[in-house]
């Protein structure tokens, strides 16, 4: 299985941390958070990591170069330009094992969720993509049916929606940022040369199947991608 953390953004909230440093170099009980990301995956199952890289690009691989990890771990270098979450997906696709699910993770994440179980749905399931999801409190939400199909997004403080699919009932969901794609979705989800995967997502979403695994409610689940979310995630998790 291959595995693909992003770890290219800029990390804006957690300034003054990033000032000197990438966003999943910033230490979380005290290893990186690009650490925390890779143990993820590979429990999970993954074979070759790809890992995104822009801003101080060099630390993040001067770190993957140092370590002896237990598995291929490629960069997919976007120094020349930021390409957001869906065009770091599309550059990177020849780095890939061909054919094989790939699990996509925010590097700005942590859970203790056994992801595991996210990548034996996905693949139980006739999903081209399978996105963890929460019922938690936000202002922009994904939209699904009852048969947790996308349908849309929206944004609940200035009222901007997408609707995808047309469904009679809907139910809401905010996105963790972790995920299992099909190899062959990579393609349809190539909207330009830097787009969000979200938009992606709601670009194809009504001819392919974009379903959703609920996180269960006694995981815990942190975007630490802000200096305040990293000291309660420390905190708490």
């Amino acid at each position: 299985m291959n595995a693909m953390i992003f770890a290219a953004g800029l990390g804006t909230r957690l300034m003054p941390l990033t000032k000197d440093k990438p966003k999943a170099m910033v230490l979380f009980k005290g290893k990186p958070l690009l650490w925390h990301a890779i143990q993820k995956v590979i429990n999970a199952g993954a074979t070759r990591i790809i890992v995104n890289v822009h801003h101080h690009a060099e630390t993040i691989i001067d770190y993957l170069n140092s370590n002896n990890w237990p598995i291929e771990i490629q960069i997919s270098d976007e120094r020349r330009l930021l390409l957001d979450t869906g065009g770091g997906l599309v550059k990177a696709k020849d780095l890939f094992i061909k054919d094989l699910p790939i699990i996509l993770y925010n590097a700005d994440i942590v859970t203790d969720q056994n992801l595991v179980e996210l990548v034996s749905y996905h693949q139980k399931s006739t999903n081209d993509a399978t996105l963890l999801v929460k019922s938690r409190k936000g202002t922009r939400y994904l939209v699904f049916d009852n048969q947790l199909r996308l349908s849309g997004w929206k944004n609940v403080v200035t009222g901007e929606e997408i609707v995808a699919r047309k469904v009679l009932e809907t139910i809401d969901f905010g996105f963790c940022g972790i995920q299992v794609i099909n190899y062959s979705l990579i393609d349809d989800l190539n909207i330009g040369e830097v787009f969000s995967i979200v938009k992606g997502y709601l670009h194809c979403a009504a001819n392919k199947q974009i379903g959703a695994w609920q996180l269960p409610g006694h995981q815990k689940w942190f975007d630490v991608g802000s200096v305040e979310k990293l000291k309660e995630g420390e905190l708490n998790f």
